[in-house]
């Protein structure tokens, strides 16, 4: 191969790794044309494309964005399934198939960044699918929002409680505003009772005048 197209090679496998959501690598020795065209076929429902590749130009793609860890896995015959959808789907879909035709071998892989081996990978097809893990942990998140939703509201309607319930008490026994006055006002003592005033004396004078 020229310099020229190795050049481009490498560049279109280190735009595939970045670009896909997973990376997974497989041994293919033996498979056939018709049971590889198959398998590109089962695999366009998880927008997965399943390419073969040259272990040397693989390792320089990986090589140049810091994916030493990929390097053992691009011994023998290669071929990566680069994955734009969801992994757990085409890791289903390649199980199913190397099911099918065990001249398919899984690898490892890579998620996010980080290299699978072949356990770590081959696990992914029995992850329940994205559609069910969201659902689920919505599920979970549901309940305890509601439980602290109630938690938080519950004090705040019993002190709602407590002061209706109080203010209907203090209503309902108070007096009426001119008695609440007369009961607040102190009582005024009553007036001691006088003794009549005493008749004035006859001006004897005027009596002994005839």
């Amino acid at each position: 191969m020229p310099k020229a197209q190795k050049i481009e090679a490498v560049e279109r496998l280190k735009g595939e790794f970045r670009e896909s959501q997973a990376a997974l690598l497989t041994s293919f020795r033996g498979l056939k044309v018709a049971e590889m065209t198959e398998l590109r076929r089962s695999l366009a429902a998880s927008q997965t494309d399943f390419k073969v590749v040259k272990n040397t130009l693989a390792k320089i793609a990986a090589k140049d964005i810091g994916l030493e860890d990929l390097l053992p896995l691009l011994e023998g015959s290669t071929a990566i399934a680069f994955v734009k959808g969801d992994p757990v789907t085409a890791a289903k879909g390649l199980d199913e198939i190397s099911r099918k035709y065990p001249a398919l071998v899984l690898k490892g892989g890579l998620l996010t960044g980080r290299v699978l081996s072949a356990e770590r990978a081959a696990a992914l097809a029995h992850v329940a699918p994205r559609e069910v893990l969201l659902a689920q942990i919505a599920g979970a998140f549901q309940a305890p929002l509601s439980k602290l939703a109630a938690l938080l509201q519950a004090p705040v309607r019993s002190l709602g409680y407590a002061l209706g319930a109080y203010r209907e008490k203090v209503t309902a026994g108070a007096p009426a505003p001119e008695a609440a006055a007369d009961e607040a006002a102190p009582a005024e003592p009553a007036p001691e009772p006088t003794a009549p005033a005493p008749a004035p004396e006859a001006d004897t004078e005027a009596q002994a005048t005839p």
